[in-house]
């Protein structure tokens, strides 16, 4: 039998120590970046074992035909870039990409059109298919949908909370409307101004962005009448911007709002007293990587601005990312897996999306 002396036993019950602690350490670190980033925690529920292909709320989409290339040497990782959710308005199936590729895709058939998607903290995806807006489980079951009544459609929504979401019913008139899906009560439900009261086909282009910032006041971009109004809990305007097609506006955390006009493709961003202080439109970025059109656009929190676009018929990059100095660090250009980019939800990033304002940096 060895006998060791006790100062060897106490180096070694010192260094087991520090290790013991080292590990509790990067433990600690990585619970508060899960914590941080809350959505990256239920990243492994969307590939479990209970997942199906295509549930029964599910209908198959016929696939993408693109044959050519992906351009070469494109700025950044590709799919391994970022974890994100994507949906576009011209292919009706949700995708989730994680670690460079794409683990989870949810499918809704033909017809028209995604236009807003969120992964929640507890995992869930809510999102608008004009017809309806719905929030399904990882594992695809559905636990809420809203159909649009006959002659009105939804293409916005945003959670508020885990019990409330609220979305717009382009309509005659329309209603910006919060329903708590747990019991199913319309909690507001609001008229808004819109181009017309009378003319059906005015409906389908009235509103694709309407958010509840932060401080609760609702921030609603009137594509058809060119400016975006914030409105407070009462629904008296409190501010107002003046800008051609509007698709979507959100407010950052300086303050500012971040626009994106469809018609000029501009994604400008302009501060209380309407001053533009940042402005970025396809002319400013090397013509190999200029999109062909802009919707709804994202703002990262280390300051870089994600535009997504249409592509115009696959000639152009579905997402561009670019720094404040306008010099392009990403590009997403890849049609054969990926339609149109209507939205893109970055998944690293942090902040609680259900609570408003914690998304948009």
């Amino acid at each position: 039998m060895t006998l060791r002396r006790p100062g060897a036993i106490r180096a070694v019950a010192l260094s087991l120590a520090t290790f013991c602690l080292a590990v509790s350490g990067l433990s600690a670190v990585k619970n508060q970046s899960l914590r941080s980033t809350p959505l990256m925690a239920q990243l492994h529920r969307f590939s479990a074992p209970d997942v199906p292909t295509l549930s029964p709320s599910e209908s198959e989409v016929a696939p993408l035909n693109w044959d050519q290339p992906i351009p070469s040497n494109l700025p950044g990782k590709g799919l391994a870039q970022h974890p994100m959710l994507y949906i576009g308005e011209g292919y009706n199936k949700i995708l989730l990409v994680s670690a460079g590729k794409i683990i989870w895709t949810y499918s809704t058939g033909a017809g028209w059109e995604y236009d807003d998607v969120w992964m929640l903290s507890n995992g869930n995806v809510l999102f608008t298919r004009m017809q309806y807006v719905a929030e399904v489980t990882p594992a695809k079951k559905v636990v809420w949908r809203y159909d649009a009544p006959p002659g009105t459609e939804i293409h916005t929504c945003q959670p508020i909370g885990l019990n409330q979401v609220m979305f717009v019913l382009n309509g005659l008139p329309p209603k910006l409307m919060v329903v708590n899906i747990k019991s199913n009560k319309i909690e507001v439900e609001h008229s808004l101004p819109a181009i017309s009261q009378t003319d059906q086909k005015s409906v389908h282009g009235e509103f694709r962005r309407v958010r509840r910032t932060a401080q609760g006041t609702y921030l609603v971009s009137f594509l058809q009448m060119n400016k975006v109004i914030e409105y407070n809990k009462k629904f008296q305007p409190i501010w107002e911007y003046d800008i051609k097609s509007p698709w979507a506006a959100i407010r950052l955390k300086n303050g500012n709002t971040l626009i994106t006009d469809e018609q000029d493709v501009v994604t400008r961003e302009v501060d209380p007293q309407k001053k533009t202080v940042w402005e970025v439109q396809p002319s400013d970025l090397p013509e190999e990587y200029r999109y062909q059109n802009a919707q709804s656009v994202t703002r990262l929190a280390n300051g870089n601005t994600i535009i997504c676009s249409r592509g115009g018929n696959a000639k152009g990059p579905q997402l561009v990312e670019v720094t404040p100095a306008k010099h392009v660090v990403w590009v997403l250009w890849d049609w054969h897996d990926f339609g149109p980019a209507t939205a893109v939800q970055i998944l690293e990033d942090p902040g609680i999306p259900e609570s408003p304002g914690q998304s948009e940096h």
